[in-house]
């Protein structure tokens, strides 16, 4: 019998996994999933509970596979309901660890804690925000508790305790507004800047609605003035609200900026957080040293410092020593494929713009998928900066015309985008 080559091997069973795994077998190919843990998910799996989304639960949903709540145990649900109603689970290998992937020359090949496995095209979707990034600072005799975001499995534990928040942005937010819903006894902000936000009374899964950037994207507003409308609206909201203070003084830019929701909790309590600028220093015993010297008492310290990419299964250390997001994007072109090695592919370079995962993950799959096939013209042109939602749609529709043909092309997104109602989500593409 000769030997099995699989078209596509795909590293990572979450969201973005599961969802190239239904496209690559929708395109006829020969594909596997591969990931070390037991069951699909991926980072969502090993988040805590309270862990939420960012965006209303229809701007998440792709066509009728339901999502029943904001929450980690719903998301998780979604991607297994995503396994069941596809039928993709003879495709997965959970448990199945890859421990070096290198390229011959010919193929990619893979060892697997199930052995050898050759694919002519790889697919990393083993996440790009997969390391919590916890600074390392000098501890001497720490007496400390320290908790990345991720590991903060019951904030219960908060109630009555001084902790201290590090961070800027969407997990800084997310780990104050816990501190405050348990009654934490004195919450300390750290932080070099805060990144834009949205403040807004709403819950962010009420908030954080893709709908308007979308609607100006099909109205085909140019970069500088959807960046002249959200900025407006931005200061407007922080003036409102009194938090001018922590206002960016960088103006907001759309490639650059997510468009991250308020938290209506740390809103309301602002005047709770007790906030210094700069970073930790180190830790000596019960006291947490700051960069200008400070020394606070502490028993928790919250890291909200987000997630690094971390890649070492890769032999090629131009590709296994990429340590951030940005990093990640200027080794690729065409959006997603890597400039380091061929056939290879990053359907996550795009987390940190503005928009819905799984819908920006559906488009890029169903590109990724033809390409493979050899229908698609996917250059490897470096792009810069974020390309966001609808974004992805155009730029794609030019370069895999089979993917998006007459009458279901670009003018077929901005019509979903103008005329889909608030309260449904997008069909499935």
């Amino acid at each position: 019998m000769p030997e099995r080559i699989l078209d596509v091997a795909i590293v990572g069973a979450g969201i973005a996994g599961v969802i190239h795994l239904h496209d690559a077998r929708r395109a006829g190919l020969d594909a596997l999933v591969f990931d070390r843990q037991p069951c699909v998910g991926g980072l969502w799996r090993q988040l805590p509970a309270w862990q939420d989304i960012q965006i209303r639960l229809v701007d998440w949903t792709l066509g009728d596979i339901p999502l029943d709540g904001p929450t980690q145990p719903h998301i998780q649900a979604n991607i297994e309901a995503w396994v069941d109603r596809f039928g993709l689970a003879d495709g997965l290998r959970l448990d199945c660890a890859v421990h070096r992937a290198r390229h011959t020359g010919n193929c990619w090949e893979l060892d697997t804690a199930g052995g050898t496995v050759r694919a002519r095209h790889l697919v990393a979707a083993s996440g790009a925000h997969n390391r919590p990034i916890v600074p390392d600072v000098p501890r001497l005799h720490s007496a400390v508790r320290e908790l990345h975001s991720c590991a903060l499995r019951d904030p219960t534990e908060l109630a009555g305790r001084e902790v201290i928040a590090v961070g800027g942005g969407a997990s800084a937010f997310d780990l104050l507004d816990q501190c405050l819903e348990h009654a934490a006894r004195r919450i300390v902000w750290l932080h070099r800047g805060p990144r834009w936000f949205m403040p807004t009374h709403k819950p962010k899964h009420v908030a954080g609605s893709s709908r308007p950037y979308a609607r100006m994207q099909a109205q085909e507003l140019s970069v500088e003035q959807q960046n002249a409308v959200i900025g407006a609206d931005l200061v407007g909201r922080y003036e409102k609200f009194g938090i001018q203070a922590i206002q960016p003084a960088r103006p907001w830019d759309v490639r650059h900026d997510q468009l991250i929701p308020g938290r209506a909790r740390m809103l309301a309590d602002f005047e709770r957080l007790e906030q210094h600028t700069g970073s930790v220093a180190g830790v000596d015993g019960r006291q947490v040293l700051l960069t200008d010297g400070t020394r606070l008492e502490a028993q928790v310290l919250l890291w909200g410092t987000g997630y690094g990419v971390s890649l070492p299964y890769f032999k090629d250390p131009r590709i296994s020593s990429i340590g951030t997001l940005g990093e990640l994007r200027t080794h690729c072109g065409g959006i997603f494929r890597s400039l380091d090695a061929p056939d290879l592919y990053f359907p996550s370079v795009f987390l940190d713009g503005i928009g819905s995962t799984a819908f920006d993950v559906s488009l890029i799959a169903r590109s990724i998928m033809p390409h493979v096939r050899g229908a698609a013209r996917l250059d490897k042109v470096p792009t810069r900066h974020n390309l966001n939602h609808l974004d992805i749609a155009r730029y794609l529709a030019q370069r895999d015309p089979g993917s998006f043909p007459e009458g279901r092309g670009w003018d077929h997104i901005r019509q979903l985008a103008l005329n889909t109602p608030e309260e449904q989500p997008y069909p499935f593409l």
